[in-house]
Parts: C-alpha cells; sequence; structure tokens
C-alpha cells in the first residue's frame, strides 16, 4: 500500500509546519489528490489515523478535494476531461492523449492551533 509512505511524507511536512509555527496541535490538513493519482482516498484516509497518531496531528481531520484529470487529444486537438482509467477521448474517442493535468498530490492546507488560537498555514 503506497499510500502508507505518501501519508509518512505528510507527516514530515505537517510535523514541520507546527514546528517552524510553534503549534501545539493540528486540527485539519486538506490534500489536493488529482483524479489520475493512482491514489485511494479511503486507504489514504486509513493511512492518515495510522501515521498521525503521537503526533501533533493526532486528532486532526483529513479533508481531501480532487483535482479533475485533464489530457490534450493530438486526434482532435482538444483540451478534454480524462477520468481515472479513461484511455479514450470523450470527444472524439482517440487514443492519442496526452495528460496535462490530475496526476499530482499536494499538502494544500494545514490548519495550526499554537495556543488557544487558531492559525491557518497555507
Amino acid at each position: 500500500m503506497h499510500e502508507m509512505s505518501l501519508m509518512e511524507s505528510v507527516r514530515e511536512i505537517v510535523d514541520e509546519a507546527a514546528r517552524v509555527n510553534g503549534a501545539v496541535r493540528v486540527t485539519m490538513v486538506r490534500l489536493q489528490i488529482g483524479a489520475l493519482a493512482s491514489v485511494e482516498p479511503q486507504a489514504l484516509r486509513f493511512a492518515f489515523d495510522v501515521v498521525m497518531k503521537g503526533g501533533p496531528a493526532e486528532t486532526a481531520v483529513l479533508e481531501i478535494d480532487r483535482v479533475a484529470g485533464t489530457a490534450w487529444c493530438w486526434d482532435c486537438s482538444a483540451a478534454v476531461a480524462l477520468g481515472a482509467g479513461e484511455v479514450a477521448c470523450p470527444a472524439c474517442q482517440g487514443h492519442r492523449l496526452q495528460v496535462t493535468g490530475g496526476t499530482e498530490m499536494r499538502v494544500h492546507e494545514i490548519d495550526l492551533a499554537p495556543d488557544q488560537e487558531m492559525a491557518t498555514c497555507a
């Protein structure tokens, strides 16, 4: 399950953000995950719960925003939306597609609680 190793990298980012900002607790982590990123959100949620134990984000909420997949079709010269598992252009059914977006996974937002107040680090 590569989601576990992905979440370990997210923990490093979250822990560093908390440390640099003097936060005692992380209340929310928001990820952006592309539809073509080969990441299973449910497995990622499980990994989040396991990996964040014992750290400042142990009780944090994980929010996941999905980013649409996009591609350029060389057959019909169009930018098209592309879902996971799609191999043909939805406009012309051509197969000469160049993926242009939706493969990313990034930490988009971390909500920190430095003392009693909450601050946002984006």
